[in-house]
């Protein structure tokens, strides 16, 4: 790992040196904060700007700096005697990043993190704040057992500071899932989430490609709830590679079950509603390659050319793209599809473990309005089942307005539709023939899957 120390120039003066890692993840969270970017694209787009080990503590401090967000401002306002709000954004971006590592990564020495987090501020031309960031952070090198949730008497606060979550965010998971639950998905959305792939078919033989990645150094583990899934640690580079070439995709655990759920068969049509970026589309496509076709619709053009190159790198010969807008109506004629999969846009709760900035942007306001552009698509995506087809409804969410709710609602409104037994691990099904998938019990994203059929 390099470290940054100040150093001399030729004219005497010091040169103010951050290592790569902290200049990239500093960069990345002022982008994510000050942009509204997000942190797994600008994260994406830097690797291959540092080195394999540089990068791996450039993930590492971004996104433990945004999901421990909350509760490195707590700190910092005890540290402080300030908000965090009422600080500089470079300044207050220094600190957090400073105050992750202090806390959470013991083996990074203290000096170098109180250091290099005041050589930010320098190279941020913000050389006035330089001597507050380098007393705060001393400060917590000398009181590093400050728990800022100690005090908190109110249970749902101090759980918000304890896993790092909005409180009214906290409150909504106990309303509808009761305490316990909530604590431990909370806490699960602070942990690393696992990485998954599957093997293409055609593309590559399944076990030439584990041999490549155990010969790599790669741990893998056959996943325990989606077929022909594994789960991998370690052979980073490999991975990539792999990827690359078409012959494997990263895809979650959770989301790959969706194509088992939509159980597409030989000859048959299938509509994929809202198909961007392309992994179940392509799923669905490489698991039966003898489908008749396979449209993949998305409101935006830009996002369709993402599914095509996915399915270009995975020799799809079936697969076309159809801009359309599924909330106002389709472009097809009504029963033109066997299959049709709704995989609707949604909140993303589910999967903060990955995209942890989500916690701080949705808000209740939001759930409720995609919870409505939720029951519109559904609604206009049902007109295009055959009689004696299935319609399969998904989301990376995990709150019953966007689940549950639509569910009940479409079902109460559209009595030709029965709901219909998952063909999946009985322990995974819920009481009402739908799917809950939970990262702290399954330790795959947050996901919901129903299915239904329109009798013949």
């Amino acid at each position: 790992m390099s470290v940054g120390v100040k150093s001399k120039t030729a004219g005497g003066k010091v040169a103010r040196v951050v290592s790569p890692a902290r200049r990239a993840a500093f960069n990345i969270l002022r982008r994510v904060e000050e942009e509204g970017a997000y942190a797994s694209v600008l994260l994406a787009a830097s690797d291959d700007e540092m080195s394999a080990q540089d990068r791996a503590l450039c993930y590492e401090l971004v996104l433990g700096t945004l999901r421990w967000q909350l509760w490195l401002d707590a700190l910092i306002e005890h540290y402080a005697g300030r908000s965090a709000e009422s600080l500089d954004a470079p300044v207050r971006q220094a600190l957090r990043l400073g105050l992750y590592q202090l806390r959470m990564l013991s083996r990074i020495p203290a000096s170098a993190i109180v250091n290099e987090s005041v050589n930010l501020a320098y190279l941020s031309r913000l050389r006035s704040a330089a001597p507050f960031i380098n007393a705060v952070l001393r400060r917590a090198t000398r009181e590093a057992d400050y728990d800022p949730a100690a005090s908190v008497i109110n249970p749902i606060e101090r759980l918000a500071i304890e896993t790092s979550h909005p409180a009214w965010l906290i409150k909504r998971w106990v309303d509808a899932f009761g305490h316990e639950e909530a604590a431990m998905f909370a806490r699960a959305n602070n942990e690393a989430a696992p990485v998954a792939f599957r093997v293409i078919p055609g593309r590559a033989s399944e076990s030439e490609v584990l041999e490549d990645l155990r010969s790599s150094g790669g741990a893998l583990l056959p996943s325990a709830i989606a077929p022909d899934t594994w789960r991998i640690e370690g052979a980073g580079a490999t991975l990539r590679k792999l990827a690359l070439e078409g012959k494997i995709y990263l895809q979650d655990e959770a989301s790959q079950l969706v194509a088992h759920v939509l159980d597409a068969q030989v000859g048959e049509r299938v509509l994929d509603v809202c198909a961007a970026p392309g992994s179940k589309t392509t799923h669905v496509a490489t698991k039966t390659p003898e489908l008749s076709l396979i449209v993949a619709g998305d409101v935006h053009e830009h996002r369709l050319r993402t599914v095509l190159e996915a399915g270009a790198r995975q020799d799809i010969k079936t697969l076309r793209a159809v801009v359309h807008n599924a909330e106002a109506s389709l472009p097809f004629a009504a029963g033109s599809f066997d299959r049709v999969l709704v995989d609707a846009p949604c909140t993303g709760t589910g999967t903060l473990r990955r995209n942890p900035e989500i916690r701080w942007r949705i808000t209740d306001r939001d759930i409720r309005e995609l919870s409505a552009r939720q029951r519109r698509i559904l609604d206009q995506s049902a007109r295009m089942v055959r009689r004696g087809g299935r319609l399969v409804y998904s989301t990376c969410s995990v709150e019953r307005e966007e689940n549950e709710m639509v569910v009940s609602g479409f079902l109460e409104e559209n009595a030709e539709f029965k709901p219909v037994p998952l063909n999946i691990p009985a322990t995974l099904e819920t009481a009402n023939a739908s799917l809950r998938i939970w990262p702290h019990r399954q330790g795959a994203d947050g996901f919901f899957i129903a299915a239904f059929e329109r009798p013949g």
